[in-house]
This record gives structure tokens, C-alpha cells and sequence, in this order.
């Protein structure tokens, strides 16, 4: 079951939401083009370690190292399924976003969306010392505000060969119920590398949060 397109159409050219994906893509292929050990210094640098908050504010790293990450991170990807999955999110449901709040607006959205995600994520894996990383938390912040502002527009799913018309509040709402169900059922273990349902969870969570506050002034907008 996978999303394809949305029969939302939108006022204006997305230009944000396609400078995210070219940006995304090419932070990824600039990753794969440099030799393996320093492609894991960039990653190290990079992606966001939960173990370095409470190591910095021991005095033990520097500020740069355990909070730059929170905003770089969400620009890494660990691989090209993984690119491929969140770049495909984020252009169904992006562009309607970007149009609802403006340009300049939307791209503040999306950056606000993905540090809260990276927060959510420290706070329930605060002293794990697995790099997390990827745009899925911003991306699940635009499908929080899709949920709200777009509940009844179809998102045409690949079922088999079938593409099938099922309104967005469903599918959102299955993918979210996912996410929290898989959170839950890790809570109590180590973090060993995987999702980081808490992200996915937190940027959902506070796109929703800034829809329904924008939302009185967007009504004429809302589908």
C-alpha cells in the first residue's frame, strides 16, 4: 500500500517544497560520492546523537556538536529506499502545505516541524548513542497539517496493480496509529538503530498543533 498522488490541486508553484527535494537529493549524493571513511565522519558530524544533550550540558562536548545536528540531520539519509520513501511523502503532501501558508512560511514550518522531531526523539532515547537522522520528522509535521487542513482530499494508493481514492484523514491516521503503536511497543528497550517512531511521532504531532492554530484564518483554503 503505497501513497502516489493527492487530487488536491494547489494555487501556486511549489517552489519551497521542490528546493527541499533537489536539496535533499543532493546532500545525499554528495554522502555516496565521498570515500567510506569520511563519509562517516559526515555522518557522525551530522546526524543527530540524543547521548550528546546531556553530554554537553556535563560540560564533556561542544554546543555546535550535540544541537547543530538537530537542523542538520534532517537533511541525511541513510540510504537511497530511505530517500526515496521521505522525498515521495513530501512531494504529495508538501505542495498544499506550501500553498496554505505562504512560501516563506511553509519553509520556517518545515524546519520548526523537523527540530521538534529531533527533540521528541532526544527525549525518549536521551542517552542513546545511535546517530539519527533524515527528513521523515519535518516530513511528518506536513502530513500533521495535511490531516488537519485536508482531511477529505483522496490520496490515490497503490494496491497490487489498483490505484484506489481513500481520504487523506484515513491513511494519515492509519500511518500515524502505526507510528505510535511501534513507539510504544519500544519503549523499555536500548536503542539499537532503526525508525525513530518518537520523531516521526513529535513532527506529526506539531504540524497538527500549527494547523489547527492557523487554521480559522486558512478556512477558505481548508478542502
Amino acid at each position: 500500500m503505497i501513497p502516489l498522488k493527492d487530487d488536491n490541486p494547489t494555487r501556486t508553484f511549489p517552489i519551497i517544497n521542490i528546493a527541499l527535494i533537489v536539496i535533499n537529493v543532493l546532500v545525499f549524493f554528495y554522502g555516496v560520492t565521498l570515500p567510506p571513511h569520511d563519509y562517516k565522519a559526515f555522518v557522525l558530524a551530522n546526524a543527530m546523537v540524543p547521548q550528546r544533550i546531556p553530554a554537553y550540558l556535563a560540560g564533556r562536548t561542544g554546543f555546535e556538536l550535540a544541537f547543530f545536528p538537530l537542523f542538520t540531520s534532517m537533511f541525511l539519509h541513510g540510504g537511497v529506499m530511505h530517500l526515496l520513501g521521505n522525498m515521495l511523502f513530501l512531494y504529495i503532501f508538501g505542495d498544499n502545505i506550501e500553498d496554505t501558508f505562504g512560501h516563506v512560511a511553509y519553509l520556517f514550518f518545515y524546519l520548526f516541524c523537523g527540530i521538534a522531531s529531533g527533540v521528541a526523539h532526544i527525549v525518549f532515547n536521551l542517552h542513546s548513542s545511535v546517530p539519527a537522522l533524515g527528513a521523515s520528522g519535518a516530513i511528518s509535521g506536513v502530513m500533521g497539517a495535511y490531516a488537519v487542513l485536508f482531511p477529505r482530499a483522496r490520496v490515490y494508493m497503490l494496491f497490487s496493480i489498483f490505484l484506489v481514492p481513500v481520504p487523506a484523514i484515513l491513511v494519515l491516521g492509519y500511518w500515524f496509529l502505526l507510528q505510535f503503536l511501534s513507539g510504544i511497543g519500544e519503549f523499555g528497550t536500548s536503542a539499537m538503530g532503526g525508525v525513530a517512531w518518537w520523531a516521526h511521532i513529535g513532527g506529526f504531532l506539531m504540524g497538527m498543533l500549527v494547523a489547527l492554530m492557523v487554521k480559522p484564518s486558512r478556512s477558505a483554503y481548508s478542502y
